[in-house]
């Protein structure tokens, strides 16, 4: 192979490398939100919680995975006020529901996204309570937000509290096992 050839070859290789631009994307967790709603026959309650950490990879612009922990002892209740309000959010910490002293985070991994444009359709793993199982959703992004929402059925990372697929015999006195939250997420 003469020189000339060779050295185009490599130039060729070089220049399609640096065409490909991968980024990282760092979620501010101080203006980034999730709101989370669960409801029960009887109504619903909702609240907020905190991410500690998260980011997002882009290859030209188009996501190809990310990575989040989510603090679960940063539960809050924002339907209710005073003793009710605290009362609610300790039994959300408690192993009834998400076992916080023993549980302190939660992850998501993504670990496939299906299109090459906004919105995405994202695989990802979850992991809460130790408990690991795969989630999907739509998420679409700008240049400096992406959001969601997620439903997540509980029943799947043994919290049990109310719940028919556990208990029968609760009447009227249960918690449907799919909650939802929505997310916010600045970058």
């Amino acid at each position: 192979m003469n020189i000339i050839l060779k050295s185009a070859m490599i130039l060729a290789v070089v220049a399609g490398t640096s065409l490909i631009t991968k980024e990282v994307k760092t979620v501010n967790v101080e203006t980034s939100t999730a709101v989370w709603t669960g409801k029960k026959f009887a109504g619903s309650h909702s609240g907020t919680i905190d991410l500690k950490s998260g980011q997002l990879e882009f290859n030209n612009k188009q996501l190809t995975g990310g990575e989040f922990i989510i603090d679960m002892s940063s539960i809050e209740v924002t339907d209710l006020s005073g003793g009710t309000k605290a009362k609610f959010e300790g039994h959300l910490k408690s192993d009834d529901f998400f076992s916080t002293s023993t549980h302190e985070t939660a992850t998501l991994k993504i670990t496939k996204v299906d299109n090459t444009s906004s919105p995405y359709k994202v695989s990802a793993n979850l992991t809460v309570k130790g408990i690991t199982n795969p989630i999907t959703f739509d998420l679409t992004t700008t240049e400096d937000t992406a959001t969601t929402q997620i439903v997540i059925d509980r029943s799947k990372y043994d919290v049990k509290y109310g719940s028919k697929s556990f208990f029968s015999g609760l009447g009227d006195n249960f918690i449907y096992d799919n909650f939802e939250v929505d997310i916010t997420l600045k970058y």
